[in-house]
């Protein structure tokens, strides 16, 4: 399966639906794009600076990732330019009916690059990108 940043988020460090992703994740191969490596860093530093979490959260959030990508429980898809090419095509074909953002459209390309279904995303815009691709989603619904 393939986790956006935001779902990489609620496994590190807790939310109101973090338990429901960590249960549908466990024992899986999980795969997210090389993206995600500095944006998971970026939402975790957020969260500390908006007080939600403490810094040793942040600081365990952050090495738990390393270590899950480290040891291969989570596959890097790359950042190259056929996942480019790739979120470009997906930005056209959604236009204008999905004003999806670009590292959106980058997350959605690299799931459809890797083949790893559900794209795990609770972002109401990629949601939509995916569900006009063809593409399985979880959850099913979302309320974003």
């Amino acid at each position: 399966m393939y986790l956006d940043s935001c779902i990489l988020v609620k496994l590190l460090s807790p939310e109101p639906d973090s338990v429901m992703f960590s249960q549908f994740c466990a024992g899986r191969l999980l795969h997210t794009s090389e993206l995600a490596w500095t944006e998971v860093y970026s939402a975790l530093l957020a969260k500390e600076r908006e007080g939600k979490i403490p810094p040793a959260l942040r600081e365990r959030g952050t090495e738990r990732f390393q270590t899950l990508v480290n040891r291969g429980t989570i596959t890097m898809v790359p950042l190259n330019r056929v996942t480019l090419n790739k979120a470009n095509h997906i930005l056209g074909r959604c236009h204008p009916a999905v004003a999806l953002r670009t590292l959106d459209a980058i997350h959605v390309a690299s799931a459809d690059l890797c083949q790893q279904f559900p794209l795990l995303t609770t972002d109401r815009r990629m949601r939509e990108a995916a569900g006009r691709l063809g593409l399985p989603v979880y959850p099913p619904e979302s309320a974003d």
